[in-house]
């Protein structure tokens, strides 16, 4: 990483310079690339986390198969992010699952095609779509740690005092909740700034991401250089993020102690 981030700052003769810079901030892809990236990223997170603690309250609760639920959720963990991304591919392309299923239905007469620059629409909705099915088990297996650490004497004083389910969520299990939050929370941002593989399987090389850009400048052009900054931008990012999120979300000392 450390020699990555060094290579983003020398020119082709190992020199000191800037011009790795210069070139990935005038890509004529750059500013796609980034609000992309920021845009998956601001959409893909949050909705994973309303799945992941679903289903992290879900299995908390023990029900009646609870325990085959989380085995269920954690399929996707032992699914490589290619494979994913193959999978969802399959089911959203014009000769896919979800289109024989809709005509089967009778509600389209001729395959939609979900994944086009055309639709952008639908693409970023596959695209999240296929991350969240990807990544939430790791979410969801953070969050149901964290809630089994909680004392069960808090949510009972809570039962006494007749608070509903929902101020026990927020008033109670939340606030016990945040050390778990931060590193779900940290470690998802940090994947999400990485998604390569699902987003090539289902947009092609056309896809503009950071990750993408990266690869496509290593790979096709022969620049390792701006490929580094590709990279470094990716990992400046990442550290913004986390110091944004540890301050959004804090951990009081009584917690951690």
């Amino acid at each position: 990483m450390v020699q990555s981030f060094g290579l983003a700052f020398q020119d082709v003769d190992n020199n000191w310079s800037l011009d790795s810079w210069r070139t990935m901030f005038n890509d004529a892809r750059f500013n796609e690339a980034l609000l992309t990236t920021l845009l998956l990223i601001i959409v893909i997170v949050p909705v994973q986390f309303v799945m992941a603690m679903g289903m992290a309250l879900v299995i908390n609760a023990k029900l009646k198969f609870s325990g085959l639920w989380l085995y269920i959720y954690a399929i996707p963990l032992g699914i490589s992010e290619l494979a994913a991304g193959i999978i969802w591919y399959a089911i959203f392309t014009q000769q896919g699952w979800l289109n024989s299923f809709l005509q089967g239905l009778g509600i389209i007469e001729r395959p939609f095609i979900f994944l086009s620059f055309q639709n952008e629409g639908w693409l970023i909705f596959a695209i999240v779509l296929a991350e969240a099915w990807r990544a939430t088990s790791i979410i969801m297996v953070i969050l149901v740690a964290g809630l089994q650490g909680i004392p069960r004497d808090y949510l009972e004083a809570a039962d006494v005092f007749g608070a509903s389910f929902w101020q026990k969520v927020t008033r109670v299990i939340l606030p016990m909740l945040r050390p778990s939050l931060q590193v779900a929370l940290i470690l998802r941002t940090i994947l999400a700034f990485q998604a390569f593989a699902v987003v090539i399987a289902l947009a092609g090389q056309g896809a503009t991401v950071l990750s993408a850009e990266s690869y496509r400048w290593y790979q096709d052009y022969r620049d390792p250089h701006v490929a580094a900054a590709y990279a470094s931008l990716i990992l400046i990012l990442s550290i913004a993020s986390t110091v944004v999120i540890l301050w959004l979300v804090p951990v009081r000392e009584e917690q951690t102690g």
